[in-house]
């Protein structure tokens, strides 16, 4: 984090130094939920269970939602305050984001536990499917007493890497992901838990990864957490708060994309029929599309990783006014998550079948029809998307929470929602109402080149 190596270092080593660790911890903890899926979709609860997890995952992206909130919030606060030699401020950023990670994690843990049943609801558990309803109840109330670690463990990663000790947090989120993935099958499978030991075993990885990160804070390298950094200071929380609005958000969208789309299958699901002539029904969809969505947050996870990594660098050359290596990793990155979104986009495309049979065995022809029109047709735009996601990160790690926040409110609220009610709506179909997807990538990828163009035309004019 020393002048020359941000400031003279070369940037496809910086970066390279802060993405590949960055990557790796955002593609691991992709994995806590993914795995479950997979082992679930092999035990005996099979599509019940991973419908069920599917109908609590946006409980779960909510609290990561908060974390990155401030996580994000602050390590870029941190970086920027860090470029412009306020030391001071800098550990109040940290300081205070610890606090109020601590904070939410409590309010999120009370709320998910009184209100199980509303949450279930909300995102689309019909009681009538009385063993996919209890699997999910099973799930929910197992997360939950995770919920703290879960927070602030993920919550401190990014402040971890903006420290320049990238490696470490990713060693922080692989403890906890190697924990989740040894344990797995030995409570679902050896113990005979089912659902209940998928999450036993997710939270003890959070716990893990949250007793690591902790104790990173004892010696970091370039802040202090003393009495007066804790103590709240609402001009550094409202702007690391702002800072992370676009983390907050890119997660909260998915949570809608979610709620809407599984409510949607509810209501639909009966009236479209497969090329067999049967109805694909409830719960194969809601299997399904929490499949695809865990796959694409795998994708997504690489890009973010990626971005993320260029925070540190764009937000100390952003404070220190070095505008030419700003635009420089802007465009590396760019450049290394189109490639991400082109070979994405040929594995859904020509290889469905071997994704979808990872999930479980013994598919129905209805379960697999319907898994390849989701990802060929849902994930269709995913080139666009990993620039959209980039994109909007490169705006929060400038400075632009306006922008950033925008961009990320585009994809998933602004155009996809609208678009799947809609032809959800007219069509009666659960196929059709893929085709949203399609159409918000290409239309908010139109929006992210306008705004960072302008912003950086912005910082090149007050440079």
């Amino acid at each position: 984090m020393n002048e020359l190596n941000m400031e003279k270092e070369k940037i496809s080593k910086l970066i390279k130094r802060f993405a590949i660790p960055c990557v790796i911890s955002m593609i691991v903890a992709a994995l806590y939920n993914i795995v479950d899926q997979i082992f679930i979709g092999w035990g005996e609860a099979g599509a019940f269970g991973n419908a069920a997890t599917n109908i609590v995952y946006p409980f779960t992206v909510i609290a990561l939602a908060f974390a990155l909130l401030v996580g994000d919030g602050m390590a870029a606060q941190f970086s920027l305050l860090l470029g412009a030699k306020e030391k001071e401020k800098a550990n109040k950023a940290i300081g205070n984001g610890l606090i109020i990670l601590i904070f939410i994690s409590i309010i999120l843990t009370i709320l998910g536990l009184i209100f199980n049943k509303q949450i279930l609801r909300i995102f689309g558990a019909n009681p009538k499917e009385i063993e996919c309803y209890k699997y999910a109840q099973d799930y929910l109330r197992i997360i939950c007493y995770g919920l703290p670690f879960y927070i602030i463990g993920q919550g401190l990663n990014a402040t971890i890497r903006s420290d320049g000790s990238p490696k470490y947090a990713m060693v922080a989120t692989i403890i906890g992901a190697i924990s989740n993935i040894i344990l797995d099958p030995i409570f679902i499978f050896v113990f005979k838990m089912s659902v209940k030991g998928a999450a036993i075993a997710t939270v003890i990885g959070q716990v893990l990864t949250f007793i690591v990160s902790i104790i990173y804070l004892r010696k970091p390298k370039t802040f202090k957490i003393n009495k007066q950094s804790i103590i709240l200071d609402k001009n550094i929380s409202k702007k690391s708060i702002l800072l992370g609005l676009a983390s907050l958000i890119t997660q909260l969208a998915i949570v809608i994309i979610i709620a809407v789309a599984n409510n949607l299958v509810g209501r639909y699901g009966y009236n479209t029929l497969a090329s067999t002539g049967a109805a694909y029904g409830v719960v194969t969809p809601l299997a399904v599309i929490g499949i695809c969505m865990k796959v694409f947050g795998i994708v997504v996870s690489i890009v973010i990783g990626v971005s993320l990594g260029g925070m540190p660098i764009i937000g100390y050359n952003m404070g220190a006014k070095n505008i030419k290596r700003v635009k420089e990793t802007i465009k590396c990155i760019l450049i290394i998550n189109l490639i991400i979104g082109l070979i994405a986009f040929i594995i859904f495309e020509f290889f469905p079948t071997f994704i979808i049979n990872i999930f479980g065995k013994g598919n129905s022809i209805e379960y697999l029809e319907y898994a390849k029109y989701c990802l060929r047709i849902f994930l269709g735009g995913i080139v666009f998307t990993c620039l959209i996601k980039s994109m909007s990160i490169l705006l929060q790690s400038m400075g632009s929470s306006l922008k950033s926040t925008l961009l990320a409110l585009a994809r998933d609220v602004i155009f996809f929602v609208p678009a799947i009610i809609i032809i959800a709506m007219i069509s009666h179909n659960v196929v059709t109402m893929l085709w949203s997807a399609v159409i918000a990538d290409v239309l908010s990828f139109i929006m992210g080149m306008l705004l960072l163009w302008s912003e950086l035309k912005k910082i090149s004019k007050t440079n």
